[in-house]
């Protein structure tokens, strides 16, 4: 088995990450680290820190060059980090010491990693986004056809009330809504710049480290932080939490699915379903199987950056080595997750007869509204009781709650036990999920 899942020629299409996928190579950290540093020869030679030659011809180089990661290995492993051997590599791809020798000018390894960390973060929440708006649209398209399609709600795995499947998929949707709503301003508090020199002391970055910072900032399109947060991890973890709250979000509509597509219940089929090496019949739900498995992935990766996020002193290799491990895997995995709720949201189908079915039966599901229709003339204690002697009746003989009831309470009307008639504000619910999508910018 390959050592994640991700990359895996044999398990990368049960895991597919998307586009996200290629951000996450050491190709893609040595193209944003060198980005990074030329962006900040840049500034610095309009600051007059550096000479404007100098500058020029180092922030050309760092779009043109390119570096084997694999010829910077032996010197990441004596170090510890890699931007000692990325400088040393780059400076001599220059071919030009007189201008190389100003490359990483009073900037540490932290400011040239965790920079280009965040412009990977940046382009992944860009892509997860785009997949999660793409989802929400196949949701909401779920919401607005069947809005009014009756199906059983399910509390402690047991029969309800009457719900719709369009408020089942609008109650997946929700949450994944709030996180697209909630984007820009996790940008705007978590995508940042840094920019501190050795010990966050900006100590050999110029006469005024502040100003070089916020141009850095704006050359890259990052956020100035306005402080040093060599050792503060929050906004990796603001980031990392979101991606994580969104994994379990899908997770429960995995949950759903996998309930729902059961032999047993049968309600909803998947387009792409698996089939079994020995059992025929067998449409095996694994998109849903994934989704789960994935949120039991991230819950342990989430509590690994938790803990690697307490630094001790200046910096804190042990900690900040830790987050390199789990990072990554938190971002394939919330790409991961996306990527196959799209699918599973684009290619399932109801099955009316079962739900139909479900709904139907003895129609036990109607036993709360008969309980407040009772409430009419006694008291609500009262009521219970008697609905739950009715309901006890009608298991015993096998008979329809509402046949039961009604001969009973000949004034109760039909309609209390007709499920569409049942279903509450889950209609509501559907078309205000789907109208929410349709405006979300």
């Amino acid at each position: 088995m390959a050592a994640s899942v991700f990359s895996s020629a044999l398990y990368g299409q049960l895991f597919p990450t998307g586009e996200v996928g290629r951000l996450w190579s050491d190709s893609a950290e040595v193209r944003a680290m060198l980005l990074v540093e030329g962006a900040l020869a840049k500034v610095q030679g309009a600051q007059g820190v550096i000479p404007e030659l100098s500058a020029a011809f180092i922030h050309r180089s760092s779009l043109e060059v390119q570096i084997d990661p694999a010829g910077l290995a032996k010197a990441t492993g004596q170090n510890g980090v890699s931007v000692p051997g990325l400088v040393a590599a780059f400076r001599t791809a220059m071919e030009a010491p007189e201008h190389a020798q100003f490359a990483h000018w009073g900037a540490t390894s932290q400011d040239i990693i965790d920079t280009g960390l965040m412009l990977r973060l940046r382009q992944t929440l860009a892509a997860q986004e785009a997949r999660a708006r793409a989802l929400l649209k196949a949701l909401a398209a779920q919401a607005r056809a069947h809005a009014e399609t009756p199906m059983t709600a399910r509390t402690y795995g047991q029969h309800a009330t009457p719900t719709s499947w369009g408020a089942v998929c609008a109650q997946w949707g929700g949450p994944i809504a709030d996180a697209v709503e909630v984007l820009p301003g996790l940008r705007d508090g978590a995508l940042w710049v840094s920019l501190s020199g050795a010990s966050g002391t900006a100590s050999e970055l110029g006469t005024d480290p502040a100003a070089t910072r916020a141009a850095l900032a704006r050359a890259l399109n990052l956020n100035d932080p306005g402080r040093t947060w060599h050792t503060d991890r929050g906004a990796i973890l603001r980031i990392a939490n979101w991606m994580g709250d969104l994994v379990a979000v899908l997770a429960g509509m995995g949950q759903g699915l996998l309930g729902l597509t059961g032999s047993d219940t049968g309600e909803v089929r998947l387009g792409g379903a698996g089939s079994s090496s020995t059992m025929p019949q067998k449409q095996n739900p694994v998109g849903p199987s994934a989704l789960v498995a994935l949120n039991r992935q991230m819950a342990g990766l989430r509590a690994s950056l938790q803990a690697a996020s307490a630094h001790q002193f200046q910096r804190d290799a042990a900690a900040w080595f830790t987050e390199w491990m789990v990072l990554p895997q938190i971002a394939l995995c919330a790409a991961s997750a996306l990527e196959i709720a799209c699918r599973l949201a684009e290619g399932m189908e109801t099955v009316p007869d079962r739900m139909a079915e479900n709904t139907g039966g003895l129609g036990l599901i109607h036993a709360e509204a008969l309980s407040f229709a009772l409430a009419a003339t006694m008291s609500r204690p009262d009521a219970q009781a008697r609905t739950k002697e009715l309901v006890a009746e009608a298991v015993q003989s096998a008979a329809p709650l509402g046949r039961v009831a009604q001969a009973a309470h000949p004034d109760l009307p039909a309609t209390l036990f007709d499920p569409s008639s049942q279903m509450g504000a889950a209609p509501a619910e559907a078309r205000a999920f789907a109208a929410r999508v349709d405006a979300l910018r």
